[in-house]
């Protein structure tokens, strides 16, 4: 049986998530291993030289950044056409990346930052917000009728943003934006890549994941 490649993974970790999901999309099979990030697994952190997830092991190539692996995925298999997007599409990834989640953490994490103010934080994230509302317009996604990976990279962020205070969020979000994210979280393409998943542990029977489905028992 040829041997898979490890994707160490959390829950509820947004990079994680849109890792995951370019996995999911992509078909390629992997074995997925759910990390507890206050108890991580020696093999994990002798694997990823950052002790972050998500973190991708195949053969002797070690892949520890969340977007590099959707890449990665995505360039062996892309059946939506994700990478077939403009250039706009990867500097809102990098906007989002960049200080759209420095705004998040500052905002949801304020007590952290006391030198900040979590008021202007959570203005400086809502403005990038603004700007995807205004892209997404009346389409499904930022760049038509079907999803691309600036969606599914961002779209996780954007979730944890929302649910820092989501009647807030509802009230000042856009409503192209409302639209967008509802239907990610409701959507099949979601609930198949955050099943409750057992901690890892080495010696464990590999757990399968790609086209969204992940079963235990190789």
């Amino acid at each position: 049986m040829t041997e898979l490649p490890a994707l160490y993974s959390f829950r509820r970790c947004p990079y994680a998530m849109r890792a995951r999901l370019a996995v999911a999309v992509s078909g390629v099979a992997v074995e997925l291993r759910e990390v507890l990030l206050r108890d991580k697994a020696p093999a994990f952190l002798e694997t990823s030289p950052s002790g972050t997830v998500p973190c991708l092991k195949a053969g002797d190539l070690v892949i520890d950044e969340s977007l590099d692996v959707m890449v990665w995925a995505l360039q062996r298999k892309d059946p939506e056409g994700w990478l077939d997007m403009p250039d706009l599409g990867h500097e809102l990834i990098a906007e989002a990346d960049g200080p759209f989640k420095a705004a998040l953490d500052h905002t949801k994490y304020h007590s952290r930052y006391p030198e900040l103010d979590p008021e202007e934080s959570r203005a400086q994230a809502m403005a990038f917000l603004s700007k995807l509302d205004q892209q997404i317009g009346d389409k499904l996604w930022l760049f038509g009728d079907m999803p691309s990976l600036a969606d599914m990279a961002i779209l996780p962020f954007v979730r944890q943003f929302a649910f820092i205070n989501k009647s807030r969020f509802g009230v000042d979000a856009g409503p192209n934006l409302s639209r967008w994210l509802e239907a990610f979280i409701a959507s099949e393409r979601f609930a198949a890549i955050m099943p409750k998943l057992p901690m890892w542990r080495e010696g464990d029977v590999p757990l399968r994941f790609e086209r969204a489905i992940a079963v235990a028992n190789l």
